[in-house]
């Protein structure tokens, strides 16, 4: 419990941090956090997927982000446009799937020794590298492409939504700060409800932990604390103009139903692992397992934030 503890503070201490560096320093520290914690947990997810039979290209699968990061930073840089930075993105996603079926391609007794290796039974050398690239697209996607549209919303208000554009730069730290808090605020009431009040499982044969008490308190707990966040930002001078473009009653909505696909995401890491037959993705956090295991919640609550921010800013 203490080294859980000790790496919960420094996990929070490393957040606080790079919130200090984004608004007086520069915004890009974010996006090197993000990519970093990306390539991790890809290379986790890479190892995860390969032990549930999704066998994969792990080199493209940790390389990806950087990928990412590039694409994104050269579209903030030129002004691109936000369609045309997802859209670099998306076709990222397939160059990467692609590299990965050449690479393989040019290994092909390398390829041949390892399905006799893992014993795989109907399928020949070119069929084996079409699947495996398959599979590294899968792993390019989860976590890797939706984990880092958190860069995006760190973006938020510099990106060129065509007639709209030059939003006050305080926005994305708002938004930053709910993308953070949405999955930070649910796991934690979700876990103090179920212990206090148990009942039924939500999902008994992916997470045998989880309640449904549990979920329904995390997703009202989080609601409510948001809404005083909400008020609280609303009350400081430096964030009350940025904070207006957004009502709190379409903040409520936001992060009610942002909470559930925090969960929902909670419970796809579980089931990957649960197929791999692994208790954690990994050792990197020590106390809470690997850097998927943390991140999990992210991955699908990120992709949502943005969306919805997008349509409320357009």
């Amino acid at each position: 419990m203490k080294t859980r503890l000790l790496t919960s503070l420094a996990i929070v201490l490393t957040i606080a941090l790079l919130f200090v560096l984004k608004i007086y320093v520069s915004p890009y520290f974010f996006d090197f956090f993000f990519a970093l914690v990306s390539a991790v947990a890809g290379f986790e997810c890479s190892k995860i997927l390969s032990r549930a039979g999704l066998y994969n290209n792990l080199i493209v699968s940790m390389t990806f982000p950087a990928l990412i990061l590039t694409g994104n930073i050269l579209g903030y840089y030129f002004k691109i446009g936000f369609g045309f930075i997802v859209l670099i993105n998306v076709i990222l996603v397939f160059l990467g799937a692609l590299l990965a079926f050449v690479i393989d391609i040019f290994r092909k007794k390398a390829v041949n020794n390892e399905i006799k290796v893992r014993e795989i039974k109907n399928t020949t050398n070119l069929k084996f590298v079409f699947k495996r690239s398959l599979n590294t697209m899968l792993a390019l996607i989860y976590p890797t492409l939706l984990f880092m549209t958190m860069s995006l919303i760190n973006h938020i208000d510099e990106i060129n939504f065509g007639s709209i554009s030059n939003f006050n730069s305080k926005l994305s730290v708002i938004a930053l700060i709910f993308a953070f808090i949405i999955p930070m605020l649910t796991d934690s009431f979700a876990m103090l409800s179920g212990m206090l009040i148990g009942g039924k499982k939500l999902a008994p044969n992916i997470s045998p932990k989880k309640t449904v008490s549990g979920a329904i308190g995390g997703t009202l707990w989080c609601t409510l604390l948001s809404a005083c966040i909400y008020l609280i930002l609303a009350s400081i001078d430096y964030f009350s103009a940025s904070i207006n473009v957004i009502e709190i009653w379409e903040l409520l909505i936001i992060v009610f139903i942002g909470s559930i696909i925090a969960q929902a995401g909670d419970l796809f890491e579980s089931f990957l692992k649960r197929k791999a037959g692994v208790k954690d993705s990994g050792k990197a956090l020590p106390g809470h397992g690997g850097m998927l295991d943390r991140i999990d919640s992210y991955i699908f609550v990120s992709p949502y934030l943005l969306i919805a921010l997008v349509i409320l800013l357009i």
